[in-house]
């Protein structure tokens, strides 16, 4: 039974597959009335690949999906494959460049061609990133060709199929000859392996991509109709009945502001003292202070004023510590026991 590929016949990752049993001598043919799209979402189909996705080699002993194993499971069905290398480091290396292959090159290779076909979001600063990335790698990939023909060995290997592969898909698709003039060697390996007659079988002839392809602009969607709002009428007429109505009238008053409590002093009568003659008593005596001053102030100021015998006892006090605060030849004691025989005398008189 000759092994089955499920792919188109122009998938590039199916090619992998082909070349790999062109070199391995392993019979592959591709299924027959395959249709994208439609085919691989098939319940036959999906139970060999559950996620749906192209190529599937179906074995007798079980299908196979993604690529890179299918290409690899071609080129073990014969012993002693040189695709392989010949020792354990060479076998090491090939599955190296396959990686490199695989997630430096291809992958950035798809990342910057997929928007521009409307198939991703377009993005130009995520454009730039794709190109620094691919750049770095194919720079990486010229310095080792600049040595090396092929990527492990002197001669063709899995790795160098894998590579051509991925870089096809470049170099028809998106990598321009201004692009990739910059990686010589690079240009060179893909040209020599290309046109190998294994290659060039499943290939055919590959011509390089002259210009970038521009970015896919989606179509825009017809706009739809605009209904003609509905006439509002009704509204407006409501409004004018509105307008035309008169204004209610407020029914509660505002309430009329409280009066102020009177301030029971507002009751006494004008006070007959003039602060002007008792201020300029106090800044006038300098000599024999407590009998011109306080006495003069105790029997001819106190009686004008109008409050209760205890209040004129404490104002009477905070004057006298006034005083004492003035004149320091006074002593906070003497002026303490002043206060209190002034007082008293004051007593005798207001209740006289």
């Amino acid at each position: 039974m000759a092994l089955v590929l499920h792919a188109w016949k122009t998938n590039t990752n199916a090619f992998k597959a082909l070349i790999a049993a062109e070199y391995s001598g392993v019979k592959v043919e591709f299924v027959e009335n395959f249709e994208m799209g439609v085919t691989n979402k098939t319940p036959e189909f999906l139970k060999m690949n559950p996620i749906g996705k192209v190529p599937v080699l179906e074995t007798p002993d079980g299908a196979i999906f993604e690529s890179n194993a299918i290409a690899r499971y071609g080129q073990r069905l014969k012993a002693d494959n040189p695709l392989y290398g010949s020792t354990a480091i060479d076998y090491g290396h090939i599955e190296q460049w396959i990686d490199f292959a695989s997630l430096e090159v291809y992958a950035n290779i798809l990342n910057w061609y997929r928007p521009r076909m409307g198939w991703a979001v377009y993005l130009p600063p995520a454009e730039e990133a794709v190109i620094s990335d691919l750049k770095r790698a194919l720079g990486a990939l010229n310095t080792h060709l600049a040595s090396n023909t092929f990527l492990v060995g002197h001669s063709v290997t899995l790795a160098d199929i894998i590579m051509a592969c991925n870089l096809c898909i470049g170099f028809k698709a998106i990598m321009t000859k201004s692009f990739t003039s910059e990686f010589s060697h690079v240009e060179r390996y893909f040209w020599t392996l290309v046109n190998q007659p294994n290659f060039k079988k499943i290939l055919g002839e590959v011509k390089q991509v002259e210009s970038v392809p521009p970015v896919a602009r989606k179509p825009s969607q017809p706009k739809e109709s605009v209904k003609p709002k509905p006439k509002e009428e009704p509204k407006k007429e409501a409004k004018k009945e509105a307008k035309k109505e008169p204004a209610k009238p407020v029914e509660e008053e505002e309430e009329a502001p409280k009066p102020k409590p009177k301030n029971p002093l507002d009751l006494l009568p004008p006070s007959k003292m003039i602060l002007d003659e008792w201020k300029r008593l106090y800044s006038n005596t300098k000599t024999n202070f407590r009998e011109v001053a306080i006495k003069g102030t105790i029997f001819f100021y106190l009686p004008c004023l109008h409050s209760s015998p205890l209040l004129h006892v404490f104002v009477y006090f905070l004057k006298n510590i006034f005083v004492c605060s003035i004149h320091k030849n006074i002593f906070f004691s003497c002026t303490w026991s002043l206060t209190m025989q002034n007082c008293f005398e004051y007593k005798k008189i207001y209740h006289a």
